[in-house]
């Protein structure tokens, strides 16, 4: 009989922060709906569904690797969710300030390409360690595409429900400025975490512990290409005897 994967503890820190972000959420959406603003009690129900993905991964996972995505993803996640709703989204519609875009997208590039860095080494499991330069790749990639995505959507959902996510700042722009902006702003928060990841990795960065860092990263890789050198002498071996 299978047994049920049962939920990994959590530090009290991730927890008080996972639920704080989650009441803020609440009484934004209830005030919202109380206002007139039906649309924010929708966004923030969704949102407080958003909060839950690392109890959902550990509850519904079952042996996959997603099990494994550490507490602390979440609660990067969680903060900037109830930023952009609580915040973001309130400054957008009952002020003229539009600003918040810019911190908002840099760090959902930095997010993105932060949690790609965790994903690729969780996929990659216990074989050879990824190189830094391809990790460092596929994290951007993973990062741009997430970011396309969102443009995706907010096009999609002016164009279907008429609402204003591309507010473009010239009439004649459509929304593309706004679009490349946001892009732009988002691709230069996943470039900051592409080098801050990698370096963190090979001990440039990372505290008295890097150099540390640093020898256990290049040992780990001298074994396995030791181990490659092993097993390719040992075929030739076997076929010179054959």
């Amino acid at each position: 009989m299978k047994k049920l994967n049962r939920i990994k503890p959590l530090s009290k820190g991730h927890e008080i922060t996972w639920w704080v972000c989650r009441a803020l959420l609440f009484i934004w959406g209830v005030w919202g709906m109380l206002h007139g603003y039906t649309s924010e009690f929708v966004q923030a129900t969704f949102a407080i569904i958003f909060t839950h993905l690392w109890d959902m991964f550990q509850l519904f996972g079952g042996r996959s690797f997603i099990t494994k995505m550490p507490a602390y993803m979440q609660t990067m996640l969680n903060v900037f969710i109830c930023f952009g709703c609580v915040v973001g989204t309130t400054l957008n519609t009952r002020t003229d300030f539009t600003g918040i875009d810019i911190p908002e997208h840099i760090f959902a590039g930095y997010l993105a390409c932060t949690g790609a860095y965790v994903l690729s080494e969780i996929m990659q499991g216990e074989k050879e360690p990824i190189k830094i330069s391809v990790q460092a790749l596929f994290s951007l990639g993973f990062a741009v595409s997430i970011l396309v995505g969102w443009e995706y959507y907010e096009f999609t959902m002016d164009r279907l429900y008429g609402f204003t996510m591309q507010h473009g700042q010239f009439p004649y722009s459509h929304g593309l400025t706004d679009t490349m902006a946001d892009l732009m702003l988002g691709t230069g928060g996943a470039l900051a975490a592409m080098f801050i990841e990698a370096f963190r990795r090979v001990g440039i960065i990372g505290g008295k512990d890097r150099h540390e860092k640093r020898a256990k990263y290049l040992a780990q890789r001298a074994e396995v290409k030791k181990e490659k050198m092993r097993l390719k002498a040992l075929e030739e071996q076997s076929g010179e005897i054959r």
